[in-house]
């Protein structure tokens, strides 16, 4: 899967990518991340990428020819229809969605990750400053999305969160084939405890179950785990869950205290 990364701050992304489970996906080739400098799309002397907002304000806006000289440098021109509503997103003849990282956005989940792992070509926008000029939003970029309803300085930590995000699901970035199916949110519940050795620590002991080797009663102690903790700590998740009868019998255990 490719990236394309469009920043201002291109030091930010070395580091968290030559790391760990990433770093490995890219030596094998799994996924490739491309980062580029807005900046070396600027014309002037200084660089400029940004300036004052009409109408006066705080605060600098990021301007739209280095913005679109970028993306278009690297994905090709696009198809930018006149008489177009500014809802309506440009016609890519490769089709890559050009996503802006920005508080305004939808807010990222895992349904949104497994969407975007589907799509093997995608470009990130990290917003700085005040914000970007309309004209970005209206006629490039085709999804917006946010980390969380809180602002930071600039979407470079919300473009690794994406990166991260999406490659867990891409087949064989992970160890285990099925890692990621049991990961918290991927399931609709939060993930079960963990334990592993010693079984015994400072009087604390490992479940016994676990340590059995009898799968289907392992398999049912990491369902009602699952639920349990969904149902002490994300109630909300378990009205969008997909559950079983013997699931829901469970839960009103649960709430009777039982």
């Amino acid at each position: 899967m490719q990236f394309e990364v469009f920043t201002l701050l291109p030091e930010v992304f070395p580091s968290y990518l030559e790391t760990s489970i990433l770093k490995r996906a890219r030596d094998r080739g799994l996924i490739n991340v491309r980062v580029h400098n807005i900046r070396d799309y600027t014309h002037d002397k200084h660089h400029m990428t940004d300036d004052t907002p009409y109408g006066g304000g705080g605060g600098m806006v990021m301007k739209p020819e280095p913005v679109f000289e970028a993306i278009e440098s690297v994905l090709g021109r696009f198809d930018y229809a006149q008489d177009a509503s500014p809802q309506t997103p440009p016609a890519s003849v490769s089709n890559i969605p050009i996503i802006l990282l920005t508080p305004q956005g939808r807010v990222f989940n895992q349904t949104i990750a497994k969407e975007l792992s589907a799509h093997p070509h995608i470009a990130l926008l990290c917003g700085r400053y005040e914000g970007i000029d309309e004209r970005i939003r209206e006629h490039l970029v085709t999804d917006e999305i946010s980390i969380g309803d809180y602002v930071l300085t600039g979407g470079e930590i919300p473009a690794l969160i994406l990166i991260d995000a999406i490659s867990r699901l891409l087949p064989n970035v992970l160890g285990d084939p099925t890692g990621a199916e049991d990961d918290s949110h991927a399931m609709g519940l939060l993930e079960y405890p963990h334990y592993t050795r010693p079984p015994e620590f400072r009087g604390w002991h490992a479940p016994e179950v676990l340590l059995s080797g009898d799968h289907a009663k392992i398999d049912k102690w990491r369902r009602q785990q699952a639920l349990e903790r969904t149902f002490k700590k994300r109630p909300d998740m378990l009205e969008k869950a997909e559950l079983t009868k013997e699931d829901l019998k469970f839960i009103e255990k649960l709430k009777a205290g039982k």
